[in-house]
């Protein structure tokens, strides 16, 4: 647990309202918040999960939302769901559209609708100045595509959204799309892989990153770290992320801490805590 309380960490991905949770979703946020946590940014992947997600950000003071619709939901896609997700934005603890993108590994959904329900809710994503949270899985060059098109187009419009488009959520790319996407403002999402052993590459990202371009996230109950490989995932884990980034980079933890929290916070621009 973490002593000082001056300390405050951020969870920038995870899956709270997953049922895996049902039994002691109170409890884990208490445990998030005596390890340091102050903010829960909990996304959708289809339009009930985002809706059950806001549910819970009524529920605890912590949770944030981003709404949107994975890739391997696209089949839950009707002509209503962009309206939907219209109308749920409005809601004052939404901050972003995610976690929406690209997924060839499972294939759940034809790559064709796949790409027309990303470019879909990119664009509703510009028109709301919202940023956005980014699903790749064996998809990079494609993702990259895509985004750096949009990106450009937030660039001709003079969008302010062009400045923080986003994050590219649990990172496992190279250095070299890593910097593309740095390049292009995007926030680098690392997870618990990073303090796998066999996470070279991951880990000569994060060595080579500025620290000012990383988020820290769990993906909770996914990707939890080491030592708890195999047990349920979840936000108070976002220490141990921490503080393995701080080992890479040969940084003390309070500073990984606050600029990574500082960073997320003007990404996402919530509120003051409560």
């Amino acid at each position: 647990m973490i002593s000082d309380s001056s300390l405050r960490l951020v969870d920038s991905h995870c899956h709270l309202d997953f049922d895996t949770f049902d039994h002691d979703r109170g409890q884990v946020v208490v445990k998030a918040r005596e390890n340091g946590i102050i903010r829960i940014l909990n996304p959708g992947i289809d339009i009930e999960t985002s809706k059950t997600a806001l549910k819970y950000s009524i529920e605890f003071p912590e949770v944030h939302v981003a709404i949107g619709v994975h890739p391997n939901s696209g089949l839950s896609w009707t002509l209503t769901t962009l309206s939907k997700l219209t109308q749920m934005a409005g809601e004052q603890k939404v901050v972003a559209i995610g976690e929406i993108g690209l997924d060839y590994y499972r294939n759940n959904t034809p790559r064709e609708i796949q790409h027309s329900i990303f470019l879909q809710q990119l664009e509703l994503a510009a028109e709301l100045v919202l940023p956005v949270i980014i699903h790749n899985r064996e998809a990079s060059e494609d993702i990259f595509d895509i985004i750096q098109n949009w990106h450009y187009k937030l660039m001709k419009r003079g969008s302010k959204l062009a400045d923080n488009p986003g994050v590219m959520h649990s990172y496992s790319g190279t250095l070299d799309m890593a910097n593309e996407l740095v390049a292009l403002n995007f926030k680098i999402g690392i997870a618990g892989p990073v303090t796998f052993r066999n996470s070279k590459i991951l880990q000569s990202v994060v060595s080579s990153m500025p620290l000012e371009s990383l988020l820290i996230e769990t993906d909770s109950p996914y990707l939890t770290p080491h030592p708890y490989r195999g047990n349920r995932n979840e936000p108070a884990n976002v220490r141990i992320v921490a503080e393995k980034i701080a080992e890479l980079k040969g940084y003390s933890f309070n500073k990984v801490a606050n600029i990574t929290t500082e960073e997320a916070n003007n990404l996402f621009e919530w509120s003051v805590i409560h």
